[in-house]
């Protein structure tokens, strides 16, 4: 499959948060995924790490990522890059959505809370 219609993100489990795959496993992809995500003002993913790097590029918006005991604000044309294994949350801190762009060097992307246990996860990558 070569070429794919990108559906919007859709609405999810995870409260203000909407998500959509764009590639991943179900294309018939194993070392690469791409997630298009729109995230509430006020929401914010779970801190949680990948088993695979991740490189998040931001659209619109204003956002605040946690990593490594620091925080560091962001905003569109802003790329996060986020090395395997590290723990992270992600903030919409502004009054609009905050629009993204993950790309991750894994399908099925494997995903964890900081202690390990698996992050169960309401889409397929």
């Amino acid at each position: 499959m070569s070429v794919i219609a990108q559906s919007p993100p859709a609405s999810t489990a995870i409260d203000g948060i909407a998500h959509a795959t764009w590639a991943g496993q179900a294309q018939g992809l194993s070392q690469l995924s791409v997630w298009r995500q729109s995230m509430a003002p006020g929401a914010a993913t779970p801190p949680h790490r990948h088993e695979c790097d991740e490189v998040v590029l931001c659209l619109a918006g204003e956002g605040e990522l946690h990593i490594g005991g620091q925080r560091q604000r962001f905003g569109a044309h802003s790329t996060l890059v986020l090395p395997r294994g590290q723990v992270h949350q992600l903030f919409n801190v502004g009054t609009q959505p905050l629009e993204t762009l993950g790309i991750f060097g894994r399908s099925p992307v494997p995903t964890c809370q900081p202690d390990g246990a698996p992050l169960p996860l309401p889409w397929l990558s």
